[in-house]
């Protein structure tokens, strides 16, 4: 089955930005489709090596921050190839 994930990342802390870097980078090194914009970044794939990447990376992600949040949606289809039709 496949998957798309988009992810946000948001460290409610002062010195944010490494912990936001390192988490994009660990996604991107995956092997998996990766797409990324200002405000969120995209994870695409078979479902099992999706979840099993964002198990990981994700508590690597958090233990790297005071407090953060993360915000996470799944659709269940590979959308990485979508461009808008108007």
């Amino acid at each position: 089955m496949k998957i798309s994930v988009e992810l946000t990342l948001t460290p409610l802390q002062d010195d944010f930005e490494p912990a936001i870097i390192n988490f994009i980078k660990s996604l991107r090194n995956s092997g998996l489709t990766v797409l990324e914009n200002p405000l969120s970044t995209q994870v695409y794939g078979d479902y099992d090596a999706v979840m099993n990447l964002l198990q990981k990376e994700m508590k690597i992600a958090l233990e790297a921050v005071e407090r953060g949040l993360l915000y996470i949606k799944i659709v269940k289809s590979d959308r990485s190839d979508y461009e808008p039709h108007f």
